[in-house]
């Protein structure tokens, strides 16, 4: 269990009460959401929706106007988005992935099916500046095929915002895209067919509620860029369709990551090179105090820059007319503080200076630095540090771990931590956040599981993890990994894994971090695969003793003979039952990775032979 704070988390005492108390407050504050959420659903599945056309031959065309490749992870998202506007009830998705990963395309395309079958589209967005943003981009791209799309904002003159509102009436425009303000009582839409919500956690209570009930009446998309995490998103499956856009675009380099200190020479270089290809400069400062003087030094040193400050406490109206005026190249540095926008996609910013770096919490220094390198081009993040010499211990390593693990999809663990946390709190509600830290990520996702399978009446099956007894050296060498915490890190994530892809998965990153493996962590990989095996089958141990590999059933397994009898004499005696609770199968004899290997097929034979009615537990079937 990983805090979302700096700081570890805080232990609760061996035999007290304060973590089963804890635990309870959880279970009772879980099952509230999870009913919430039921609730929800049933409504939207009585409820009769609309069958969108598919969209024939413009939709095609539409889709040939992309200019990039689709990334697996987008794929995926396009076709569930589509399958669901092809149903005749509601739809309710969260297509959730970082800035630039594509999900606007997911959206883009859903809006111009449902618009070019003759319904509206309204698209949500928390702030003007995403707002323009979007609004750009869909008429960009949906205009060319006779669809009319409106935006409306506090930026929006009386004669434009009357258009707008009178557009949506009348059924003149197709798409309109707007703030919250889309929601107030004088906007009625003519035949709404499409409600997309971007970053939905940022808007207030009452647009939230309204958003509920929208969800019963029509189609809604909603976007987030928090990262979610995989086992919220296991927990939910059934309540929530939720699509993970997390591949990064294949054309995009790595973030060339410096820890340096703040000199004249290394401002003005970093800036003019960005200046030199037309690019944008992010400076980000920890406070407001002295912001004003990191101006004055920019300007003295780069003279030809046009550079703006924003900051939290600036008006609402100077604060976003700053940030347009980013979006639409009106400058060419932003002094700023933390509150770059998380949805904001600034392709030409690719160069970030961050004051003081050691004032930042390494998921903060992760998320800034995210803002940038979303292009073709190569993107330069220098955190800046007076002397690295008089440092914190702690503060260091987050500096140099940023520094080293700047590679895309280096899946950065340590710094997803309190994203994932936060993730989940913005998806639940933000009092869940509180209850994730009071029992840790991993507990609060198997609980709200529980809970959801309890209120659905199903059987709740508790996975244990098998006791693992091989007779072959399996781990990860110091020499190997050199760095403690990655090493902790990634034995947590492979010993929480749910399949043997995802070990697979965490492999090919430890290979693209580390290099090729040796013969330990080769043979750690097939273990911790058969270990997710042994989960699905409620097996107690797993156990390789030379040619001879058994697995031991839990005691309220009953295997059916008929099923044993069929499996001994399908693998001519390889595979047979040796007693009420054990498998034993007969390895050939080879090296302890191929023993292994042998191992891990075997399980997966049994997994797929298995058919859930010979395998019965007490209290449920499986």
């Amino acid at each position: 269990y990983v805090s979302a704070e700096a700081k570890p988390p805080k232990l609760d005492k061996m035999g007290g009460s304060s973590f089963a108390s804890k635990t309870a407050k959880v279970k009772a504050e879980v099952r509230q959401i999870a009913e919430e959420l039921l609730q929800i659903y049933a409504q939207r599945e009585a409820q009769d929706g609309h069958a969108h056309p598919d969209g024939g031959e413009p939709y095609r065309e539409l889709e040939a106007t992309f200019p990039f490749e689709e990334t697996p992870d987008q794929e995926e998202a396009i076709a569930a988005v589509q399958r669901d506007l092809g149903r005749d009830q509601p739809m309710d998705r969260l297509i959730c992935g970082d800035v630039g990963f594509g999900k606007t395309e997911v959206a883009l395309r859903a809006a111009f099916r449902v618009a070019i079958g003759g319904k509206q589209v309204a698209v949500l967005a928390p702030t003007t500046v995403l707002v323009q943003q979007h609004f750009h981009t869909f008429r960009e791209r949906c205009e060319p095929f006779g669809l009319k799309v409106g935006v409306l904002n506090r930026f929006t003159d009386v004669k434009h915002r009357n258009e707008a509102v009178a557009g949506a009436k009348s059924g003149a425009l197709d798409i309109v895209v707007g703030t919250h303000r889309l929601l107030s009582s004088d906007v009625r839409f003519r035949d709404l067919g499409l409600v997309v919500i971007d970053e939905e956690q940022r808007f207030g209570v009452a647009q939230k509620e309204r958003f509920k009930k929208l969800k019963t009446e029509v189609d809604v998309l909603t976007m987030s860029a928090t990262p979610i995490p995989r086992t919220l998103h296991m927990s939910l499956l059934g309540i929530r369709e939720i699509s993970l856009v997390m591949t990064p675009p294949g054309d995009r380099l790595a973030v060339r990551t410096f820890v340096t200190r703040p000199s004249d020479q290394v401002l003005r270089d970093g800036i003019t090179k960005e200046l030199a290809r037309g690019g944008q400069i992010f400076y980000v400062v920890p406070r407001i105090l002295g912001i004003e003087e990191h101006a004055t030094r920019l300007r003295k040193l780069v003279p030809e820059a046009r550079i703006k400050v924003a900051h939290g406490q600036m008006p609402g109206d100077m604060l976003e007319k700053t940030m347009v005026a980013l979006v639409d190249h009106e400058m060419d540095v932003l002094i700023s503080t933390t509150i770059i926008e998380s949805g904001l996609d600034i392709p030409r910013a690719n160069t970030m200076f961050v004051a003081e770096a050691d004032h930042f919490g390494l998921g903060q220094l992760y998320q800034l630095r995210g803002r940038i390198g979303r292009s073709r081009h190569r993107a330069f993040c220098y955190l800046m540090v007076d002397s690295l010499e008089k440092l914190q211990p702690d503060a260091r390593r987050r500096l140099e771990a940023l520094a080293r693990y700047s590679e895309l999809g280096s899946g950065f663990a340590v710094a997803s931590h309190d994203l994932e946390i936060r993730g989940a709190g913005d998806l639940l509600g933000a009092r869940q956040s509180g209850q994730i830290q009071a029992v840790g990520f991993e507990a609060y996702s198997r609980i709200l599981g529980e809970a959801v399978a309890e209120l659905r009446g199903q059987p709740i099956l508790r996975e244990s993890d098998p006791e693992l007894a091989f007779d072959v050296p399996a781990y990860l060498p110091d020499v190997y990994v050199e760095d403690t915490g990655a090493r902790l890190d990634l034995y947590r994530r492979l010993s929480v894994a749910n399949d043997r892809d995802t070990v697979a998965a965490i492999m090919d990153e430890v290979r693209d971090r580390f290099g090729e493996p040796p013969d330990e962590a080769r043979c750690l990989e097939h273990v911790m695969a058969a270990k997710t095996y042994g989960r699905r089958l409620h097996a107690q141990a797993l156990e390789l003793r030379g040619e001879r590999f058994s697995v031991r059933l839990g005691p309220d397994t009953k295997l059916d003979p008929v099923w044993a009898a069929k499996l001994g004499a399908s693998t001519k005696g390889r595979i047979k039952l040796t007693g009420t609770d054990r498998i034993s199968v007969r390895i050939d004899a080879g090296g302890d990775e191929n023993r292994l290997r042998r191992c891990v097929e075997a399980l997966a034979e049994l997994a797929a032979s298995l058919p859930p009615r010979y395998l019965r537990c007490a209290g449920g079937s499986a």
